[in-house]
């Protein structure tokens, strides 16, 4: 069918939902390792313990992605997941930071993670449903605007609890976790549910163009084996552009795993000299690494209103490349920063990037796929950046062991990693000049 082009506040409306998600993850990427190692874990564990993330996504999204594709209800295509996926993380936000013991928050981040997945994939496959493709980059760049919004309150939350609202960080309950942490996921649950609830009620779905043939699909494709076997088709028949954009995907999601597992406790450490999670300035240090992290997300933010206007000028592969760059040389940066004010210029460079990667990607991607499986393929797309998380998570606590003893003792382990990350985002922009965007000219 022809979808009619939709004005600037249904756009919004559709993407609404990204703002509650990203809450959830800001909170999860600004305090989950210093969670972690409030609860002893050392800095070797800390990948393995964030495992769960990356191989929830490698199951749950193309699986979700390929039952979004094949349902139809009531409530829509994509909306029944956006629901499921919110109760569900809304109450696992609650229950994070009451943990007593490291398995319990490594089993609670597993089902957050699952349940996050859940309403996130649809919402990429939902901004292709229903717009034209000359409306597809300023709808996954209003998801930027959303999720960039989401993460600047997140990211910062614990910060203004304390310095703005003057809670105790020693309320509540007795507990090694920081009161204003604790409320700070309990608000992060109601602003998770609240916003997907607001997509849901706002933004009505297409139904299929033929029902009864669609009806007959679902007949003869159901079955585990069937639904699998369909999969692994459709990793196989993979569009060319979708080929290219892989390793531009591995090399980002490399570089911003090793931001966000180390940087807000490299800088507790190299800005605030706290040695360990105990010392004087260590929460000070987390609290301003969430400070960062809500910078970056504000020049998200920001920065979204004017890129679909630089991809229309530059090209949508250009525009990518250099916002890449952009975040390289801020994470590069960071090795010579020892004071905390001048962490908000590399928080720009990585705000620039992280606008493009939530947006560019998957305009290029969503001009190559077939229309009946846009679900499926956007499940398969976030293989490209779970399997770098999975290696990081994997594999990072031997470069740690094998870099702390050979590092000199003025550089610590957890800024290296941080460095890493943004040789790992500069490589990424090289690649993305060998992608082909099949929908440049309609964008």
């Amino acid at each position: 069918m022809e979808k009619p082009v939709r004005s600037a506040w249904q756009i919004s409306n559709m993407s609404f939902g990204f703002l509650g998600i990203q809450f959830g993850w800001g909170l999860q990427l600004a305090n989950m390792s210093a969670i972690y190692e409030y609860l002893g874990a050392h800095p070797d564990q800390i990948p393995f313990l964030w495992l769960a993330a990356p191989l929830t996504g490698l199951i749950v999204q193309p699986i979700i992605g390929h039952s979004s594709d094949r349902t139809w209800g009531w409530l829509g295509r994509r909306r029944p997941y956006f629901l499921t996926g919110a109760l569900l993380s809304s109450a696992a936000l609650t229950l994070m930071p009451r943990v007593s013991a490291l398995w319990m928050a490594a089993g609670l981040l597993w089902i957050l993670d699952a349940s996050i997945n859940v309403s996130m994939e649809p919402f990429r496959a939902f901004v292709a449903d229903l717009l034209p493709e000359k409306q597809r980059t300023l709808g996954f760049t209003m998801q930027s605007l959303f999720i960039g919004l989401g993460a600047v309150f997140a990211s910062a939350l614990p910060y203004l609890l304390t310095h703005v609202f003057r809670v105790s960080d020693t309320g509540g309950a007795t507990s090694v976790i920081p009161y204003t942490v604790r409320l700070s996921f309990s608000i992060g649950a109601v602003v998770f549910l609240t916003a997907v609830l607001y997509t849901i009620v706002t933004t009505k779905e297409y139904p299929p163009d033929d029902m009864a043939a669609f009806k007959q699909m679902k007949q003869e494709r159901s079955g585990l084996r069937e639904n699998a076997a369909e999969i692994f088709q459709s990793i196989r028949e993979m569009p060319k552009t979708m080929r290219e954009l892989a390793p531009v995907q591995f090399c980002t999601w490399l570089g911003l795993f090793c931001m966000w597992l180390y940087f807000g406790v490299a800088i507790a450490r190299s800005v605030f000299g706290a040695a360990t999670p105990t010392s004087s300035g260590y929460n000070d240090g987390i609290k301003w690494g969430g400070v960062c992290f809500a910078v970056y997300s504000a020049v998200t933010f920001a920065f979204a209103f004017v890129l679909p206007s630089v991809a229309g000028t530059l090209g949508r592969k250009w525009t990518h490349t250099l916002c890449l760059i952009c975040g390289a040389l801020g994470l590069l940066s960071v090795s010579v920063i020892h004071d905390k004010w001048f962490l908000i210029g590399p928080m720009i460079g990585v705000g620039i990037a992280w606008a493009s990667i939530l947006s560019m990607p998957y305009a290029v991607l969503a001009s190559s796929l077939p229309p009946a499986k846009t679900g499926v393929y956007m499940g398969i797309f976030n293989f490209f950046i779970v399997i770098p998380e999975i290696i990081a998570a994997a594999f990072f606590n031997r470069i740690v062991n094998f870099l702390e003893p050979n590092l000199p003792k003025s550089v610590d382990v957890r800024l290296a990693v941080v460095i890493i990350g943004g040789f790992s985002l500069l490589l990424a922009a090289l690649l993305m000049q060998r992608v082909s965007d099949p929908g440049e000219k309609l964008a």
